[in-house]
């Protein structure tokens, strides 16, 4: 059984856990050649995906249903017939995210989880574990609403583990260990102990997950759409640079 102490070390030098398929009873470990980062300055935003999130197409919440989230990553589709999140690695993360390590994004119509993300925050970096598409776009709408959040928290490393054509559509790039290891270790800023307490202590220089909704004011009730913040003001951070 995995340990949440053994997983944020794991991931402080770089490595995670995957297995072979939803059922297995093992995992292994992976630590790959090359890393696909987005950088959090360099998300694509095309015209149409700028037009859904303006309009509200979907109700975008944060660490509301983490649980649903990953089962929803974790299950079987047409697109995606297996996923290598087994029953360890989600009884882990349930964990991490009850100790304030793991967060979702997650994308609604209506009352339905529709799609969204999830992954894990250590130090100013955030590691996209899986992210999960019901209906169009809306992973990539999670993943602008992760960007955004990212910038407003002060977070440096967006960890996509491997490149795909999706991703790097939407601005995604690959590099090499050795350079992935010293943004990490930027990122993690001496907060690399293997342990829940020391990683936990390096919280003065973590990025904040949930500093969005201090930045920007919440609308009247009666005006919210997608939860305490709009699709404009997700626009209006993804187009600012630093």
């Amino acid at each position: 059984m995995l340990d949440p102490q053994l997983v944020l070390g794991a991931y402080a030098v770089g490595v995670f856990p995957m297995a072979d398929h939803r059922d297995a009873g093992s995992v292994y470990w992976v630590e790959p050649r090359t890393r696909a980062i987005l950088p959090i300055d360099g998300f694509r935003l095309s015209k149409s995906l700028r037009k859904t999130i303006t309009r509200d197409r979907f109700r975008v919440t944060a660490d509301t249903a983490f649980e649903r989230m990953i089962q929803l990553c974790a299950e079987s589709a047409e697109d995606r017939p297996e996923t290598w999140i087994n029953s360890d690695i989600e009884r882990v993360f349930t964990t991490l995210h009850r100790l304030g390590f793991a967060h979702s994004i997650e994308c609604w119509e209506g009352e339905e989880l529709v799609g969204g993300l999830y992954g894990l925050a250590l130090g100013r970096a955030f590691f996209g574990e899986s992210m999960v598409s019901r209906r169009t776009d809306a992973s990539k709408v999670a993943l602008a609403w992760l960007v955004a959040r990212l910038k407003a928290g002060g977070f440096e490393l967006l960890d996509c583990q491997f490149q795909t054509p999706h991703l790097a559509s939407l601005g995604a790039v690959e590099i090499d260990r050795a350079d992935y290891c010293a943004l990490l270790a930027g990122a993690l800023d001496g907060g690399t102990g293997s342990s829940v307490s020391s990683l936990a202590a390096s919280s003065t220089a973590a990025g904040d997950f949930f500093a969005l909704e201090r930045l920007v004011p919440s609308p009247p009730p009666s005006e919210v759409v997608s939860g305490p913040v709009a699709g404009q003001d997700i626009v209006q951070l993804l187009v600012q640079t630093s």
